[in-house]
This record gives structure tokens, C-alpha cells and sequence, in this order.
């Protein structure tokens, strides 16, 4: 696949290509639709402060770790049509509550619950991966992830001039806000009617159990078992946070701990219940998979996605406080970070489809994102502004390319499962972005570099240990394997 095959409109694959990443634009040009009003909404309702809107921020992130693992299962039930478009029309009406409300209740249920629009990336992926066949799937991938992940930046330069200029008022950042959320739902009933499940033909491999992922082996079992901790375990860093800001007391925080231990509880059980009767019954050679491809690229997408998101949090007051630079000159500086994301994330997918190594892509990547931030940890006021702007962008190629990497390998590794897998990586993402700005309270900027640094060197050395050229990387046609084949017939009623 080549990128002037993108204007191939006729292509059904294109087509759909071209209808999910708008999907995936929108539901974050919705996610950080607050972000550019700040400032609007302190001044306009006159009774939140900035204190308040940091608890918004945190709850901005809240529910997007459980969502994109329940939604990882659920379109590996029902498909990531029905899925994508439930999720838009639904996330709409948390949107609308936040949009028009007029009590700090009312606002924090608001954006707790459209926190789940994150979870709307992973859907896409699985899309995407129904409809390209896995010599093409890397770049496909990258392109759909870099192109609708700007939808942040979209929301950030558009959303402020609808407020200010088009809407204008006390209350334009309110309809600014309700209009994204319009214009998600329309797209959602648009979606669903638009696409189909992959081409005409296609059958939907769903796995046995959607409550937790299948594995192959006993001690695959308990990795998956430990890997589950974190995804609902750094909630508790959220919890923490939000009582140390003094809105929640302890009563409501002891019971927030409880739940969420009580959340991972049930998953790990949820892992043995349907892991067990599987590995007892055997699973056979050609359905087998090794857990720690998935381990690896878990911590390859807490380190670059994860770091992106925190960079992004602190790049500007960074190059302002480092070079004396005015906020809009630092936050021009800054932009160029997210910016890339439209060419570097489909350029990592594609090179993992050309150079017939994923896992040597995946390697150099992550290698050059810990050497990035070390370089970027040496930055000081004798630097060239020049010169730190060159290393900035240079690192953000290496950071948003090895997104588009690790999932050009995630469709490869079992088929079946594939949104459970998607939608663990998604998760460990964001997963990585709690730990990172959690840390970032407590270290300086150059400290925090080389944190990230030392987190991406990590996960190129956990890769270069455990992760294995996928199965079938560059074939015509995705693998294939017997239980496949028997729950496809089961499927069709043909037992």
C-alpha cells in the first residue's frame, strides 16, 4: 500500500479506511473539547476556579482505562461497527450534561463519564484490521491513528474561535462544546448505516469469552493475571490525586480503593474462570500464542503513547521557563510535538510493512525514543532554541512512529482476539500517562526526561528479549486456525 493509494475513494477498503478515522477524529476532537476553554469557563460562569478544573482534567482520563478494555471485549462480540457507533451516540449525552451545566456535580459526572470517548481509538484499529490484509496493515493502522489523533489539535485550534467568535456570549463555550457533541452523535447513527464489518464476506472471528483474553498456557495464565493489575490498579493514583486536591474525603476515597480492588479481583478471577476449562481441555498447536508478545508491546505503548501524552502536558511551560519565550511562542514550539503525529505514526506502520522486520522496527524505535529524551534532558538555556525545537520534533518521530509499529504487529498475534489485545495496549497508553504526569509532580522537567528515557529503554530491552517476528507479518491472509475454523462453522450453525 502506498500513500497515493489513499485517494483510491472507490476502494471499499479506503473507503472505509476513510470513514473510521474521521470516526476516531471526531470522538478526540470531543475528548479535549474542554482543554483550549480553561480560561473561558473560569471567567464566564465566574464560580469554578482553576483548582476545579484540574479535578475535570484528571476525571478527563478516569474511566478511559476500563472503558477501552470492556470495549476491546465488546467489539470482539458484536463487532466494531455497532460498537463505534453506540459509543459516539452514547458518549454525546455525557457531553450535552457538561455542555450546559450549571452545578460542579453536574460538570465532574459530565466529564467522568466522556472520558470513555478514548476508548474509541481502539475500536478503529480493529476496524481497520477487518478490512487490509496484513501486508498493508501497518501503515493502514498508522494512517488511521496519526490522522484521528489529531483530532485533539483539531479541537485546539477550532473549538476557542466557535466559542469566542461564532457563538460568542457568556455562554459560547457552552454551545462551542454541545456542537462536537452534535456532530459525534449524528456521525454515530452516519457510522453505522456507512460501513460494514470488514468486506463483503467477511466473517467475524469472535473468541469463546469476552470477559477476559484467552491464553495458551498455565503460566501465560498468570502473566495475564499480573498484567490485568495495573489497567484498573492506577486508578487508585487518580483517587489519590483527587483527594490530595480536597474533593474528595476519606470515607469517599476508602470506598473508591475498595471498589477498584474489588474490580481487579473479579477481572483476575474472570482470567482463571475462562482460562482454566481451556488449558484443561488443551489448546491446540497451530491456535497457540505466546503471552509475551503482548507483554512487550503492553510496555512498548506505555512508553511512547504514554510518555506522549505527559510530554505534551509540560512541553510548554518547559521551552518557556528554559528559553524566557513568550507562552505563544512556547506553545508553537511545544504544538510541533503532537503536530508530527499526521506523517510519523503512518510512517512507523509503514516501514514496518516495507522492511520485512516488524520487530526490528519496533527495536529501533525504542531506541530512539530513550536516546530522544536523553537528549532532550541535556536541554538548558545555552541551547539554540533552534537546536532544542530540531531534537524536540526529532524525538516525536521516534515516539509517534512506534505507535504506528506497535500496532502493525497487535492484528498479527491472534486473530480472534484482537480487540481484547488492542484494547489492553490502548489501555497500558493510558496507563503509562497516569504514571508519567503522577511523576511529574515530583521532579523537575530535565528529571523527568530522563525518567521517560530510562522507560523507553526498558521496553526496548523487554522487546528485544521476548518479542518474535509475528506469524504471518507480511502475508496475503491473516492466520487461520483450527478452533477458528470451528467456532466460524458453530457460528454459521454448522456443528
Amino acid at each position: 500500500m502506498h500513500v497515493s493509494d489513499l485517494f483510491l475513494y472507490k476502494n471499499k477498503e479506503i473507503k472505509a479506511l476513510h470513514l473510521t478515522w474521521i470516526a476516531f477524529f471526531i470522538c478526540f476532537y470531543v475528548w479535549f473539547n474542554m482543554a483550549p476553554l480553561v480560561t473561558t469557563m473560569i471567567r464566564e460562569t465566574g464560580w469554578l476556579t482553576a483548582k476545579e478544573l484540574k479535578v475535570f482534567a484528571i476525571c478527563n482520563v478516569a474511566l478511559t482505562i476500563p472503558a477501552r478494555l470492556l470495549v476491546g471485549m465488546a467489539q470482539d462480540k458484536w463487532g466494531p461497527r455497532r460498537v463505534f457507533s453506540i459509543l459516539m451516540v452514547l458518549c454525546a449525552f455525557p457531553c450535552f450534561l457538561f455542555a450546559f451545566g450549571n452545578t460542579f456535580t453536574q460538570l465532574i459526572v459530565g466529564r467522568l463519564l466522556l472520558s470513555s470517548v478514548g476508548a474509541s481509538f481502539v475500536v478503529g484499529i480493529h476496524m481497520t484490521a477487518l478490512w487490509f490484509k496484513p501486508r498493508d496493515i501497518g501503515f493502514a493502522e498508522g494512517f488511521y491513528a496519526g490522522w484521528g489523533n489529531f483530532g485533539s489539535a483539531g479541537a485546539a485550534m477550532t473549538i476557542p474561535t466557535l466559542a469566542l467568535t461564532f457563538f460568542g456570549g457568556a455562554n459560547g463555550w457552552r454551545y462551542s462544546i454541545a456542537t462536537s457533541g452534535v456532530i459525534m452523535l449524528l456521525y454515530g447513527i452516519f457510522y453505522w448505516f456507512a460501513i460494514t464489518d470488514g468486506p463483503p464476506g467477511t466473517v467475524h472471528m469472535r473468541p469463546r469469552r469476552v470477559v477476559a483474553m484467552e491464553v495458551s498456557s498455565y503460566l501465560d495464565m498468570v502473566k495475564l493475571a499480573l498484567y490485568t493489575v495495573p489497567m484498573v490498579g492506577i486508578l487508585s493514583i487518580l483517587v489519590w490525586r483527587i483527594t490530595t486536591l480536597g474533593f474528595i474525603g476519606t470515607t469517599g476515597a476508602t470506598i473508591a480503593y475498595l471498589v477498584i480492588a474489588a474490580v481487579v479481583i473479579f477481572q483476575i478471577s474472570q482470567v482463571f474462570m475462562v482460562n482454566l476449562p481451556i488449558l484443561k481441555k488443551g489448546v491446540p498447536e497451530d491456535d497457540r500464542y505466546n503471552f509475551n508478545q503482548v507483554a512487550a508491546l503492553n510496555t512498548t505503548y506505555f512508553a511512547n503513547f504514554g510518555a506522549e501524552l505527559a510530554v505534551v502536558s509540560m512541553l510548554p511551560a518547559f521551552f518557556e521557563g528554559i528559553f524566557s519565550l513568550s507562552p505563544t511562542s512556547a506553545g508553537l514550539i511545544a504544538s510541533s510535538f503532537a503536530f508530527v503525529n499526521l506523517f510519523a505514526r503512518p510512517l512507523g506502520g509503514f516501514l514496518s510493512d516495507r522492511m520485512k522486520s516488524r520487530k526490528l522496527i519496533m527495536l529501533i524505535y525504542m531506541f530512539g525514543i530513550a536516546a530522544g529524551f536523553f537528549g532532550m534532558a541535556l536541554i538548558n538555556s545555552a541551547w539554540p532554541v533552534v537546536l532544542a525545537t530540531a531534537l524536540t520534533i526529532a524525538c516525536s518521530m521516534f515516539v509517534q512512529g512506534a505507535e504506528g509499529a506497535t500496532f502493525a504487529i497487535i492484528p498479527m498475534i491472534k486473530r480472534r482476539i484482537t480487540g481484547q489485545i488492542s484494547g489492553m495496549a490502548g489501555a497500558y497508553g493510558n496507563v503509562g500517562a497516569v504514571f508519567y504526569l503522577t511523576v511529574l509532580t515530583f521532579v523537575e522537567p530535565n528529571q523527568f526526561f530522563y525518567i521517560i528515557s530510562a522507560g523507553a529503554f526498558f521496553s526496548f530491552v523487554f522487546c528485544l528479549i521476548y518479542l518474535r517476528e509475528p506469524h504471518g507479518g507480511f502475508a496475503e491472509e491473516y492466520h487461520v486456525s483450527s478452533v477458528d475454523r470451528e467456532l466460524e462453522r458453530e457460528a454459521a450453525g454448522g456443528h
